[in-house]
Formats: C-alpha cells, structure tokens, sequence
C-alpha cells in the first residue's frame, strides 16, 4: 500500500493544523501509513509526524499539499490539494495542474473558490467533549487574535449580554490590530489574553457560552464543537453538517482509492 504524506506550509495551532493531526491519525487507525510535516514544531507530538524539511517522496507516495507549492519536477503517485482558506490561498490565481483533485472542507467554500477542477468536499473530524457550565459568568473567544476574526466584536457583545470577563484562547497574529482594539478592553480587566490552549475541554470548561464573530468561516470548527458539546455558541452559523469519523474515513478512501 502507497504511503500517504501530508506536506502543509502551516503547523502552528489553528483549524488546518487540528484538521491535519486528525487525518494523520485517522489514516494511521485504518492501516493506512500516513506521516504529517510541517515548518513549525506544535504538531509534532499529537501524530506521526516530522518537520517539513524531513520529507523524501517517492513515485509510490500520495501526497496530499497545503498551503505551499510543491515544485513539477517531483513525482508521485496522487496529488490532493487539500484546501481550508478562502481569500488566504484563492485558486484562481494558481496553476492546478499538478493537482488531480482538490479536498474542500465544505461547499460554500468551494462555491467562493469558484474554479473548475476535480473535487471532493471532505470536513474535519469534530471531537466531542465533555462540558461542564462552570457558571463563572465568562464568555469565550476562540481563534487568532486578528481583524479577520473580528475579536473586539465578540468581546463587545459578549460585555453587552452581561458576561463579567471574555477569555481569549489564541494566539495573537496581527499586532497593531490587537493593539488597537482588543488592549484597551485588558487593560480594563475585562478580557484576558489566555493564549492557545490544546485541551479543548479544559478550555471550554472554563466558559459559559462562546462568541464568534468571523469575517468568513471556510468550515467553522468551533461551531461544530460547541453544536456537538451542547455549548452556547453566539454568532452567524455556518450550519455545516458533522460527520462521524467513519464517514470521514469513508470519504478518504474513495478519495485516496485505497
């Protein structure tokens, strides 16, 4: 059987990454030898994994891409573009014909993408946790810190439903906007900055309700999480369905022809 690797230009936490880790590991439970390199070190310790200067392909390999270019002159069995951005990566502007199919992780963002090659639609797998209301009066903010999520909106509407304190899980990767406008609201003890947290039931044990307040959500996992978990999520709904991981599985192996 062919190995499969995952090449991404991004292993640092966020939704590709969770996405990839999950693939990784899903693959590996059904036999299939599959190993995940990336440039940064996060994944390294949650799946098969390697840094991205590590990788060797062969003939033989599938390959599935993300966020990068893998130079023509390499050979391989399969190349799946595995895609999870809308405006960060647009298509259109790329040459796809190294590629035999694209993975999207839900029709609406294939419908922005908007270009004509072959295709699956294919969404992460969503965990289940075990949540517990802590009744401390804190709402959540989950994801970067950028205008692109738009957090000073959530923290604002969170402060307005009459939460005492928003916490704030991600790592910040837009200063000036942070600076702008989410400092003032710490600098009052309103919000905390608690960074990136692995421990998805630790960390949304500590909240009451989660707000959202992305500018475009290709999949929206923190939505799902929140639906599955019964956690309430304030926010424009994606409304994408949750696959079971067997049905996820299921949709790899066509796609790898396993």
């Amino acid at each position: 059987m062919s190995s499969v690797k995952i090449l991404s230009g991004w292993s640092n936490p966020g939704g590709s990454t969770v996405h990839h880790i999950s693939l990784t590991n899903l693959l590996n439970s059904h036999g299939v030898d599959c190993t995940f390199y990336g440039p940064q070190e996060y994944h390294l310790d949650k799946c098969k994994s390697e840094k991205i200067d590590k990788i060797t392909i062969t003939p033989e390999d599938i390959l599935i891409s993300h966020f990068l270019s893998v130079p023509t002159k390499i050979t391989w069995k399969q190349h799946i573009l595995s895609c999870h951005e809308t405006n960060l990566f647009p298509l259109d502007r790329m040459s796809l014909g190294s590629y035999d199919i694209i993975q999207y992780v839900s029709e609406s963002q294939k419908e922005w993408q908007g270009v004509d090659h072959p295709y699956v639609i294919i969404p992460p797998i969503v965990d289940t946790v075990n949540w517990k209301k802590p009744k401390t009066n804190y709402a959540g903010v989950i994801g970067s810190v950028d205008s692109h999520k738009q957090t000073h909106l959530s923290i604002g509407k969170a402060l307005k439903d009459g939460y005492n304190k928003v916490l704030l899980f991600g790592e910040v990767t837009e200063l000036p906007y942070f600076n702008k406008e989410v400092s003032p609201y710490m600098d009052k003890g309103v919000a905390l900055l608690r960074g990136h947290e692995s421990d998805r039931e630790a960390m949304y044990n500590q909240v009451d309700a989660v707000y959202h307040s992305s500018v475009r959500e290709t999949y929206g996992l923190v939505e799902a999480e929140c639906r599955l978990a019964g956690i309430p999520f304030v926010g424009e709904s994606n409304k994408q369905p949750i696959l079971t991981s067997d049905e996820i599985w299921e949709r790899w192996e066509e796609c790898l022809d396993l």
